[in-house]
């Protein structure tokens, strides 16, 4: 498979969005075939020893920056460029098997002269394995500082622009320019990757709509996308206004990851309420279906290197600092935070419940210190300064108000603080504080539990016996990503002074056997949960998620962002009008199974009667004496009756084949079926009713039906799971059967189906000598999927004495039991035609009404 270079952007977007410079020329070494790299001219010799290689397993990881550092040396003006030892991106790796190549895509941290460009992409390929994509300046300030910055990342942190001093509102040219930088990514991925075989792993909200960019430019692309921030509740997200284009782009990857249930239960509930997606679990793996297509959702907090952060704890200057900081809080209790600067992370209000702490317990004045790391603003703005202004003049009323000569209570640390000095704080410190009002993950409490288990190292430096028990008390915020998985913490509410200051008191008075308990079942699953296992689980989910990429035939579908891949079985093709007349005037016994609504009448429509026009084709079929006709729905006998009065020969099924009338001179049989359940029923379907804003019940001759498609979607899907439960246990000795559909849940009696139908129909034909050699079945619901089983089964059982020519159709491109598909009713009325004209004897009025039909449709 040949590498996919860019495509046009015209076919997604229009307007200023598309005015992106493109990047210098294409890299070297891309991988045009399996197996073969190209020189980067776009020409390939597949028999040339220069240019073959083993193909291995590749991945590739695709972020917003690169794992590296740059700096200039100004004396010679060239770039020096090393690994970020600290990225979570390269530490990954770390999950692979030592084989695989991991190739990374993303930007650089610095500006680049255009001049300098190819130059550097091309070292950084050799010498790092990373592809730099070049953003233009103006792109780049709006993509990230405008977009990702000012609009989706307070909105993920539960932050709405009510008013223009807190928050920016949404800006459309900021937007523009989001698109068009993940557009530039996709070039770039696309570049390199050879889709049949790499997995290509995305990460975070920079680049949400990329998924939609690769799965465009090739269907079956194995994608991966792992969001590092929360994601709010769909009451937050559905302000936004381009939250469509957003949770599509997602739905295009195989697996979505996420660090918390939370998080990915908000993003099914909006998946729900805005695209109307449902989900279920599938052998434990969350699975929503799209378009023919499982889009997985995991759930897996991100680790740390363990690694990296014991060959810290290694480090000579690591055990002088810690000895230095011993020595400065001598008889005294720390307590640690480590914090960026931005008003997310609650520094203000643990402040306050420290303050709260000190005037409540006044023993602990003089004898307990708050030393609070604040790391650099990764952002700047009116509402950083204004939290750091805050965070200084608390600190400075603390220090007032309980600190003496030789005694400060709070220590603010407001500089680049060296890895060496944070881990010797981690080490010392009795207990870790992170008081954050929204995070997505915060691995402070991760590293803050492995220095306290210490090494050989630190335990000398600190004057620790190796035997000695290891102890350490964490105070978390119920509202940041990694609280679930500490279970031994103590969870606060940080808008809660008053209960965070407690927490704190507990956290040092707790008795050291409790302390160690807490902290031995914390390093447990901090150790074993590392980043590895992180990454290496991810892929193996993913690799699951793909695995049945060729086993169904997949088209692109959809303009723009909208764009979406519908798969779809193999043999699943639209159903020809030329192919079945072809079929229809070769047989001479026929059967014709229709559904209602959706089907010959639209859904939409608020005239639920038939057309002239469906009346007229339906009378032709029926007119011919080799064809038998029903209409089979769920309608009740009295509706279709009615509708349905003008054709006289047509058969009639209601209520999925409770009731069946053969033409207009029968009368309506129906099953011999106890019905005393409704008495049980109704009472229990009112309740549920009354209690459900939205919902209403609706009873049947055969069956009582609840539905809940104008409820909230979640309280009435919540209820709809209750009821059907409900309704389960108290049905369990009784003949009928409960079922849950899109919507609605139905209770009728056993063995009624619009399967049945079909089988009895058929059977009967059989029986009296006339068994079809021709069947046509058409219908848009989950309902009718019984009908295309039944007439397959039937065929497949040999309950016929020969075999006829089946056509199973559904109307809508989506997974079905049918072969065949129509795109709407118009379609279905169209091939109705067809059949009519080629019926015996002719429609009346055939040609006239033949150039009314076309005018219609």
């Amino acid at each position: 498979m040949a590498s996919r270079s860019c495509g046009n952007f015209l076919d997604f977007a229009s307007g200023g969005i598309l005015d992106v410079s493109q990047s210098p020329r294409g890299l070297p070494r891309v991988m045009t075939l399996p197996g073969i790299i190209s020189d980067g001219n776009g020409s390939s010799d597949a028999d040339s020893d220069s240019t073959s290689t083993v193909c291995r397993e590749r991945k590739i990881i695709v972020a917003n920056m690169l794992p590296l550092q740059a700096q200039k040396d100004h004396g010679t003006g060239k770039w020096r460029f090393s690994l970020d030892e600290d990225s979570i991106l390269l530490q990954s790796k770390d999950g692979f098997s030592p084989e695989t190549e991991v190739i990374y895509v993303g930007s650089l941290k610095v500006e680049i002269e255009a001049n300098e460009q190819e130059e550097v992409a091309q070292r950084l390929l050799d010498d790092f394995n990373c592809v730099p994509t070049f953003l233009p300046l103006d792109i780049q300030k709006k993509f990230y500082y405008g977009f990702c910055k000012q609009q989706l990342w307070p909105l993920f942190h539960y932050m709405l622009p009510m008013c223009t001093d807190h928050g920016d509102r949404f800006d459309r040219q900021l937007w523009q320019a989001y698109v068009s930088a993940n557009k530039v990514f996709a070039d770039k991925v696309m570049e390199i990757a050879n889709p049949e075989d790499d997995f290509i792993w995305i990460h975070d909200y920079h680049l949400m709509v990329l998924p939609t960019f690769l799965r465009k430019r090739y269907n079956r692309v194995k994608l991966g996308f792992f969001l590092h921030s929360p994601f709010p509740s769909s009451e937050i997200y559905r302000t936004l206004p381009v939250r469509d284009e957003i949770l599509k782009g997602l739905l295009n990857s195989d697996l979505i990851g996420f660090h918390t249930f939370d998080y990915a239960r908000h993003f099914l509930s909006c998946c729900g309420r805005m695209l109307g997606l449902d989900y279920e679990s599938k052998r434990g793996h969350i699975g929503l279906d799209y378009f023919g297509r499982t889009v997985y959702i995991k759930i897996l907090p991100v680790g740390i290197h363990m690694g990296r952060l014991e060959s810290v704890l290694n480090l000579p200057s690591t055990c002088n600092k810690v000895k230095e900081i011993q020595e400065l809080f001598k008889g005294k209790k720390v307590i640690l935070g480590v914090d960026d600067m931005d008003i997310f992370k609650g520094i203000s209000l643990k402040l306050l419940a420290f303050e709260q702490l000190l005037e409540q317990q006044r023993e602990l004045q003089g004898k307990l210190v708050l030393v609070q790391i604040v790391n650099p603003a990764r952002s700047s703005g009116k509402d950083v300064q204004e939290a750091k202004k805050e965070t200084y003049l608390t600190a400075k009323r603390i220090n007032e108000a309980y600190g003496c000569a030789d005694y400060e209570p709070v220590i603010l640390i407001d500089r680049p603080a060296p890895r060496d000095e944070k881990t010797a704080y981690y080490a010392i410190a009795e207990c870790c504080i992170v008081n954050a009002v929204r995070d997505g993950m915060n691995l402070v409490p991760y590293k803050y539990i492995v220095c306290r288990q210490g090494s050989a190292s630190m335990d000398q430096a600190m004057g620790i016996k190796p035997d000695c028990p290891r102890t350490g008390m964490l105070v978390v915020s119920e509202f940041i990503g990694c609280s679930p998985s500490l279970s031994g913490a103590i969870r606060v509410n940080p808008w809660d002074i008053d209960a965070v200051a407690e927490a704190m008191n507990t956290a040092i008075t707790m008795p050291d056997a409790e302390k160690q308990l807490r902290h031995e079942k914390h390093y447990r699953y901090v150790s074993s949960h590392d980043v590895a296992y992180w990454a290496r689980s991810f892929m193996q989910d993913l690799e699951r998620a793909c695995k049945d990429h060729y086993d169904k035939r997949c088209w692109g579908i959809g303009l723009g962002l909208g764009f979406r891949v519908l798969s779809l079985s193999p043999s699943f093709r639209k159903l020809s009008v030329d192919h079945i007349v072809s079929a229809y005037k070769r047989t001479s016994r026929r059967a014709i199974f229709l559904d209602y609504d959706g089907t010959v009448v639209s859904q939409s429509s608020m005239v639920k009667s038939p057309s002239p026009e469906v009346v007229n084709v339906l009378n032709a079929l029926c007119n011919d004496p080799n064809n038998t006709v029903f209409i089979v729905s769920g309608r009740g006998r009295g509706s279709l009756s009615d509708w349905l009065a003008p054709c006289e020969k047509l058969g009639l099924a209601a209520e999925h084949g409770f009731f069946l009338r053969w033409d207009k001179t029968f009368e309506w049989e129906s099953l011999a079926a106890d019905l005393d359940w409704k008495e049980i029923v109704e009472p229990i379907m009112k309740q549920y009713t009354e209690a459900t804003d939205g919902s209403s019940m609706e009873v049947k001759e055969s069956a009582l039906v609840w539905h809940h498609q104008d409820a909230d979607p979640d309280f009435g899907s919540c209820q709809a799971k209750e009821l059907l439960d409900h309704l389960e246990s108290v049905l369990a000795n009784e003949p009928a059967v409960v079922r849950r559909g899109q919507h609605i849940v139905e209770v009728k009696p056993q063995g009624v189906t619009k399967g049945s139908v079909a089988e009895k129909v058929l059977s009967k034909l059989a029986n009296n000598g006339k068994a079809p050699d021709f069947v046509v079945c058409i219908g848009d619901d989950r309902s009718d999927e019984d009908m295309f089983e039944s007439i397959l089964n039937a065929v497949s059982s040999s309950s016929l004495p020969a075999v006829p020519e089946i056509f199973a159709c559904t109307v809508g491109q989506k997974p079905s039991k049918a072969k065949y598909y129509l795109d709407d009713t118009g379609d279905v009325v169209r091939l109705l035609r067809g059949l009519a004209n080629a019926s015996n004897p002719k429609p009346r009025d055939s040609a006239q009404f033949q150039v009314a039909f076309d005018s219609v449709f």
